[in-house]
């Protein structure tokens, strides 16, 4: 039933009358609460709809069928003569019973606060858990890139961190493209590798690298992202990727910010946190003789990732990726420049020599400033004056990140 009221009227409905009867404690459509003076004349009840007219500060009783109703969805958990209680999700909620509706302790059922149980959806109790959707299999598509989709990236695109590299490639490369060599020996395969050491030394690069270089699908997931507000979604997601990937015949599963989606589980961590490190030691655990899937983790924090996926047979290998030393920051730079249009020789010692303590990010994020200022001076390739200033605006930019973290501390 629907009506319009005119300017200065509104409805609302009487949640409490004091036990004097002197005051009415009314509820508004948008849900708050407001007190007003009782008028006896008007006979009213818990649940009684009123009009009330702000010009002539008078309450009339209206039908009740003129209230929006919102219906709830609930587990009934008490049922007595004239009261029944309502689970939504752990909020406990009374209604009046509903003789005429059979419904019993346990059902699933619909209902709205003032006139009980409106139909039974399900005669048993229906969790959270129960109700997700089954996500469509294309939901793993956003994670996947398919052999062939970094064409051209090798090793030669990785400046620096040779040792790095080789110990990758031992524990990677090898197996993914040596399975059968190394289970014919019957050593106990690699499932999984952890990346650790500060953002912006290449862990990811490395990672695409090695997986292009094996002809690979590489599925990489971002810690934070995979997180879904729906209940159990994360742990859906990340079981749909291990089975896509065990169907292929080499995989790279790749966790970037492992450390925020499995850190310890103690007895006060998130929920979501334990049931995503149970998944994955679910799938760790799970892989069989030809499934040739190795996963990589990468975080900045080892200590803060749980100890059982640290174990044998799961993410028990690790590689450590520091700032480069002078040499491999020369690499980098060198690496790096390829493809950019410069003039002459470009200072790349010098540049070396004076960024220590920098990431392999924040040197190729020079480059961007050369050219920068390359243009902005009417230059058609990168001089070596544009070069230094770009060394001065990131080194600035590294001053000030340092003072806010200090300030934060």
């Amino acid at each position: 039933m629907q009506t319009e009221l005119s300017a200065g009227q509104q409805l609302v409905r009487v949640r409490l009358i004091s036990d004097d009867g002197s005051t009415l404690y009314l509820e508004l459509c948008n849900g708050l609460t407001v007190t007003a003076a009782s008028d006896e004349s008007l006979d009213l009840e818990h649940g009684d709809v009123l009009l009330y007219d702000q010009a002539a500060s008078r309450l009339q009783k209206a039908p009740r069928d003129l209230w929006p109703i919102q219906s709830l969805v609930g587990i009934v958990r008490l049922i007595s003569e004239d009261q029944t209680v309502i689970d939504t999700g752990g909020r406990w909620i009374l209604v009046p019973t509903v003789a005429d509706r059979a419904y019993k302790v346990g059902y699933t059922v619909e209902f709205d606060e003032f006139s009980g149980v409106c139909k039974v959806l399900s005669t048993r109790s229906i969790s959270a858990l129960d109700s997700i959707a089954e996500l469509d299999p294309s939901a793993v598509d956003k994670y996947r890139s398919d052999p062939y989709h970094d064409s051209g990236l090798s090793f030669d695109d990785f400046g620096g961190l040779d040792e790095v590299v080789e110990r990758a490639k031992e524990l990677i490369e090898l197996p993914l493209l040596r399975r059968d060599s190394l289970a014919e020996i019957g050593a106990r395969p690699v499932k999984g590798v952890l990346f650790t050491g500060p953002p912006g030394t290449g862990k990811t690069m490395l990672a695409r690298i090695i997986a292009n270089i094996c002809d690979a699908t590489f599925y990489e997931i971002s810690g934070p992202e995979i997180i879904n507000k729906w209940v159990g979604q994360s742990e859906q997601v990340i079981r749909m990727i291990f089975d896509d990937a065990a169907k292929k015949e080499r995989a790279v599963v790749f966790f970037d910010e492992l450390d925020s989606i499995a850190t310890q589980r103690e007895s006060d961590s998130h929920e979501l946190s334990r049931r995503v490190v149970a998944q994955l030691l679910t799938e760790l655990d799970g892989f069989k003789q030809d499934q040739n899937v190795i996963v990589i983790g990468t975080t900045n924090r080892p200590q803060d990732i749980d100890i059982a996926l640290r174990r044998p047979g799961r993410l028990d290998w690790e590689i450590s990726f520091e700032n480069p030393e002078e040499e491999d920051r020369k690499s980098i730079l060198e690496v790096s420049s390829r493809g950019l249009k410069v003039h002459g020789e470009l200072p790349h010692d010098q540049i070396a020599a004076a960024t220590a303590g920098w990431s392999g990010a924040e040197l190729t994020a020079m480059w961007t400033e050369a050219a920068l200022l390359a243009v902005k001076d009417d230059r058609s390739a990168i001089h070596s004056e544009d070069y230094w200033g770009a060394h001065e605006r990131v080194r600035e930019k590294r001053a000030r990140l340092g003072d806010s973290a200090k300030s934060e501390r």
